[in-house]
């Protein structure tokens, strides 16, 4: 099953393995016509703007009256609630910040679970599988289906449609969110029928991203500081056996260029390894090598770097050695 596109030169692959007749012989495959949206950060308001600009009706909430006025300019209903929004929409989507937000905008005379209208929860944030079984647990009670369903791949991914989507829940409730997913993601993986599955695929991402942002970070200044030039290091790397996705496109485009300008804050990788350790300790996983980037990454958000991009680390490890990584083409003063 393949979800319409706004464009078709970026095919999405919906993988769902031995799940996918079930999506396709259930029937549950009505499309909501009215789409709610829930938190508009740096990557919420970039899937908001490209679900507007796919055609899309969106009425979306967030507590900074800027964020929303921003999306009212690409023709967003705005609301003052996610009561609101859930008495709008039948389909909402979650990008928050962390477990406590995304548990209280279900809460209270102003939360989701105050709507008449909302059918489906999608919650495309990260925050861990045990906070995801309690959101089941509080939506279960009014009936609302729930899809699990955390996203990769930074702003710039999510307005060129160009998401990764790690989905956990019923074969159906996917099915249902598809249409919708086709147009943010150009992979839709099904990684399993128990919400919290997605969440467990999305720190095991994350904690690999860290560690290779945090290595590639000394490693690279060790380089400088002998005398390597860090355009042939990038060159070398990217040709050998140490690239990844880090080297591939954060070092070259926001880390040489001096740009650090990827588009996720240190505080919320420190937050997602900070998860994923937790997730490890309760399932009695040793974590020895990615304990030791959690270190580093919890060290910069309490200098004074929580709010820079995560490929600002490389200022750290230069800090520590008077050294500077950058390339002919960096930016003046970075």
């Amino acid at each position: 099953m393949k979800p319409p596109r706004a464009d078709p030169d970026v095919p999405l692959r919906l993988e769902l393995g031995q799940q996918k007749a079930g999506v396709e012989a259930n029937g549950m495959t009505d499309h909501p016509s009215e789409i709610g949206f829930l938190g508009l950060g740096q990557m919420g308001s970039a899937m908001a703007e490209r679900l507007l600009r796919s055609g899309i009706r969106l009425h979306v909430f967030d507590p900074s009256e800027a964020a929303a006025a921003r999306l009212a300019n690409f023709g967003a209903a705005t609301y003052q609630s996610p009561a609101e929004v859930a008495n709008a929409a039948d389909l909402i989507f979650a990008c928050l910040p962390n477990a406590e937000v995304s548990k209280n905008v279900l809460r209270g005379p102003d939360g989701v679970l105050a709507g008449a209208r909302i059918s489906t929860y999608v919650e495309v944030s990260t925050i861990g599988a045990g906070a995801v079984e309690e959101i089941v647990a509080m939506l279960a009670h009014s009936r609302i289906a729930f899809l699990d369903a955390p996203i990769s791949g930074g702003p710039a991914g999510a307005r060129a449609g160009t998401l990764a989507i790690m989905a956990a829940g019923s074969a159906p409730i996917l099915a249902r969110a598809a249409s919708v997913l086709g147009h943010l993601a150009r992979t839709v993986v099904h990684v399993g029928e128990k919400p919290g599955l997605g969440q467990t695929m999305k720190l095991v991402n994350n904690l690999l991203a860290a560690a290779n942002l945090a290595t590639l970070c000394e490693a690279l200044t060790l380089g400088a500081k002998a005398g390597l030039d860090p355009d042939q290091m990038a060159q070398v790397v990217n040709a050998s056996s140490g690239r990844s996705m880090v080297s591939e496109t954060m070092l070259p485009e926001s880390i040489l260029t001096g740009r650090f300008d990827f588009g996720a804050t240190v505080a919320i990788m420190e937050k997602d390894v900070a998860l994923g350790i937790s997730e490890a300790a309760r399932l009695g996983v040793p974590m020895w090598t990615i304990e030791q980037s959690a270190r580093l990454w919890h060290f910069a958000a309490t200098q004074g770097m929580a709010g820079e991009d995560i490929t600002a680390l490389i200022r750290l490890t230069e800090s520590w050695t008077g050294t500077r990584v950058r390339g002919a083409a960096s930016v003046s003063g970075s």
